[in-house]
C-alpha cells in the first residue's frame, strides 16, 4: 500500500549484508525482514548474553547463549520463512575479509564496533560499487532524538565518528553516509571488572576495549538500528522510482 509491487519486488529481490547483530544490528535485520528483503546475510561471531537482554532484540531468556547470527536467523525465518538468510559466526578483520564477496550485496550496514573493521567494510563495500551506511557509536546516550542521519564529514561530538574522519580521510575516502548521535557522551558508573562481560565463551577479542563497556538503553541503538535500515530500503526502492 505504500511502495506498491514494483517496490515490494525490488526488495524481495535485494540482498543485504549486515555486519553486527548487536543493539544496532539486531533492529536493523529485523526492520529488512519485515519490509520483506528477501536475502540477508549476518555476519557476527558473538553469543548473546544476560547483560543484552536490556537492548538487543534477539536477546531472550530462550536465546540466551546462542550464537547471536543464529538466532536473529532463526527469528527471520519465523517472520518469514522465504527469506534467504545466511548466518555467518564471523568477527569481521581485515584479516579475514578475503572471506567476504561485497559484490553479492545490493546494500551494506555497518555496525559494529572496532574501527579496523569498519574500515574495511566500508572500503569492500565501496570498491565492490554497493550502498553502504555506518553506525557511529550508541553507547552511553540516552536521547534517540538526537539520532541523525548525515555525511561522515560532517559529524561532530562522537569521538568513534572523529577516529573515522581522519582515517577516511588518509584512504582517499570522499563520502560515507552515517547515523550518530549529536548528545555528549555520558560517564557511565563503573562495575566490577568481573562484570563487564557475562559471556565466558567470548574473550577479548582484537580491537575491542580493555576498559568497562559503555552503558546501553534500549531505546538509542534500536532507533539507530530503524534508521541505518530506513536509509537502505530508502535506496533499494530508489531504482525502482
Amino acid at each position: 500500500m505504500l511502495i506498491g509491487e514494483d517496490g515490494v519486488n525490488r526488495l524481495r529481490s535485494s540482498r543485504v549484508a549486515v555486519f553486527g547483530a548487536g543493539g544496532v544490528g539486531g533492529f536493523a535485520i529485523e526492520a529488512l525482514a519485515r519490509c520483506g528483503v528477501g536475502a540477508i546475510d549476518i555476519f557476527d561471531d558473538d553469543k548473546v548474553s544476560v547483560s543484552n537482554l536490556n537492548r538487543q532484540i534477539i536477546a531472550l531468556g530462550s536465546t540466551v547463549g546462542m550464537h547471536k547470527a543464529d538466532a536473529a536467523a532463526a527469528r527471520i525465518a519465523d517472520i518469514d520463512e522465504s527469506i534467504r538468510v545466511n548466518a555467518v559466526r564471523m568477527f569481521f578483520i581485515p584479516e579475514n575479509a578475503d572471506q567476504v564477496d561485497f559484490s553479492r550485496y545490493d546494500a551494506v550496514i555497518d555496525a559494529i564496533d572496532t574501527v579496523s573493521g569498519k574500515l574495511e567494510i566500508i572500503m569492500r563495500a565501496k570498491a565492490a560499487g554497493c550502498f553502504v551506511i555506518s553506525a557511529m557509536g550508541a553507547g552511553n546516550k540516552l536521547d534517540p532524538l538526537k539520532l541523525t542521519v548525515c555525511d561522515i564529514y560532517e559529524t561532530s561530538v562522537c569521538p568513534l565518528a572523529r577516529v573515522m574522519r581522519r582515517e577516511l580521510r588518509k584512504r582517499g575516502v570522499k563520502e560515507l553516509k552515517v547515523v550518530y548521535s549529536t548528545e555528549e557522551a555520558l560517564t557511565p558508573i563503573e562495575i566490577d571488572a568481573d562484570r563487564g562481560s557475562d559471556n565466558e565463551e567470548s574473550p577479548l577479542r582484537k580491537g575491542t576495549p580493555k576498559k568497562n563497556p559503555p552503558g546501553s538503553i534500549s531505546f538509542v541503538p534500536s532507533a539507530a538500528g530503524l534508521i541505518a535500515a530506513s536509509e537502505t530500503v530508502k535506496f533499494l526502492l530508489s531504482a525502482c522510482r
